[in-house]
């Protein structure tokens, strides 16, 4: 049976923190970044994203009991009526947790709380474990962008989601 699409599926159980980027916890980010993707953003990029009204760079912490740890991140925008998820980034050591499932919901429940109705994303068309996970939250591909990723001249799927 197919959800009505303004339901998000079930949110899983999983215990992480979710908190606004600050400035303090930039080098944290960026070594995420960077070990999460062959091309990561600048430091400069993150740095004006922290500027901008409309942008969050949403953590996911877990507690620890010597502190937090950072999982992983997600950069998205809310403009008017829709959001748009820019980065999703999660440290290697903590991939296949659910990290990137939980971010996710909880960037479709802020931005339904803003009063988003759609979300937009670009994915590249070889990220097969990206894909599917957007695909079980409810995306859709509804384009592609050719050699959107200039790096390596990578097409970009365009995927989006009713809020």
């Amino acid at each position: 049976m197919r959800r009505p699409s303004h339901e998000l599926p079930a949110a899983p159980s999983h215990g992480y923190l979710f908190r606004r980027m600050v400035a303090a916890d930039l080098e944290e980010v960026m070594r995420v970044e960077r070990l999460a993707f062959a091309h990561p953003w600048s430091t400069d990029l993150f740095k004006r994203e922290l500027e901008h009204d409309w942008s969050t760079v949403l953590l996911a912490e877990e507690p620890r009991p010597d502190g937090v740890t950072l999982l992983g991140f997600v950069i998205f925008w809310l403009v008017h009526d829709e959001l748009h998820i820019l980065n999703v980034a999660i440290d290697p050591p903590q991939r296949r947790r659910g990290v990137a499932r939980a971010l996710l919901h909880e960037v479709l429940r802020r931005g339904q709380a803003h009063g988003a109705v759609l979300a937009t994303l670009e994915v590249r068309k070889s990220n097969v474990a990206a894909l599917g996970l957007y695909t079980g939250l409810g995306f859709r591909s509804v384009g592609v962008r050719p050699n959107y990723y200039v790096d390596e001249g990578e097409d970009a799927v365009v995927m989006l989601r009713d809020l």
